[in-house]
């Protein structure tokens, strides 16, 4: 029972930051402008350092051989649900302009901005790796299959992408290059000097709170009284919140991974949809209501189904 209190008051904690962000798009002092600089200030600069941080403070060089594994989870459990939430949109026969959307919002979840703060909360910072590790997994297929879903659900973008440009663009995004960084440093034993270390860290304590009040934001802006439960939103939020978590449960005893790593990939297999398929169905010409409207529920969601995952899990 206090496991449960525990995390409700985690998760309680990060709504009331989130909270802040929805008040200030109220009262103007954000907008669009500030939206955008917080993005780029913690994609860019905050979520590297934080990589850097968690890695060379959490992890020792014999931890990378027993890694391999892990990094398997995530990709094997976004891929069946990928899988469940294409079947699930046929079953629904849902119109082209929401069929990819339905998808992209049920089989990958939102790692960074809500992922990396409710982590850090639940387990503490020694639970950044393993979030990256999960990061690294759904970046992947963000930067690849939910584009295209996204493309195919829209009228404004026909253009194809090259494999080549696609995989640049994964490897090159600030977070996945900070991972890469980090492991290369614990890999070759070297520790930076203190110096830098500490601006990292002043760095890396900005990422909960502006994350969560960009979050925050976002639902000011989609409008709470503009959510209604449109056709297919249901078993959009089951996939997300409860299935998905279940098979990262069963791929975490198949592929031995416990602990705390396996604690942390549930959690972060049960999150929110991801933000970017909202600006990505705007962007593309697809549904951008129907995503926004997943986006924001699926976020309310997540005050009922992780304290009880703790709960479950401890």
């Amino acid at each position: 029972m206090v496991t449960f209190f525990n995390a409700v008051s985690a998760v309680f904690m990060i709504f009331s930051i989130m909270a802040v962000g929805y008040l200030m798009g109220r009262a103007g002092w954000m907008t669009g402008t500030e939206k955008k600089f917080i993005s780029r200030f913690v994609v860019n600069i905050a979520v590297p350092m934080n990589c850097i941080t968690g890695v060379l403070q959490n992890l020792k060089r014999d931890d990378l051989f027993d890694m391999g594994p892990r990094i398997l989870v995530p990709l094997v459990g976004i891929f069946i649900c990928l899988v469940i939430s294409d079947l699930a949109a046929r079953w629904l026969r849902l119109p082209r302009k929401r069929y990819g959307i339905f998808i992209a919002m049920a089989f990958i979840s939102n790692t960074l901005f809500i992922g990396l703060p409710i982590a850090n909360e639940l387990f503490g910072d020694v639970s950044i790796p393993y979030v990256m590790m999960y990061y690294m997994g759904s970046t992947i297929y963000t930067q690849t299959v939910a584009v295209m879903l996204c493309k195919s659900a829209g009228e404004m973008s026909k253009e194809k992408k090259k494999w080549s440009a696609v995989i640049k663009d994964i490897f090159t995004k600030p977070p996945v290059l900070g991972l890469i960084v980090a492991f290369g440093l614990l890999a070759l034993d070297i520790r930076p000097p203190q110096i830098f270390m500490s601006f990292a860290k002043y760095m890396s304590n900005t990422v909960t709170p502006l994350a969560l009040m960009y979050c925050g934001f976002i639902v000011y802006e989609l409008g709470i009284r503009n959510i209604r439960l449109e056709r297919g939103i249901p078993m959009m939020l089951l996939i997300r919140l409860i299935i998905a978590p279940a098979i990262c449960t069963g791929l975490c005893i198949l592929f031995g991974v416990h602990g705390l790593n396996r604690s942390v990939f549930i959690i972060e297999a049960a999150l929110p949809v991801v933000s970017q398929i909202t600006v990505m169905a705007g962007n593309y010409g697809a549904d951008e209501k129907y995503a926004a409207t997943g986006s924001v529920l699926s976020m309310l969601g997540i005050f009922i189904t992780v304290p009880i995952l703790m709960v479950i899990l401890t």
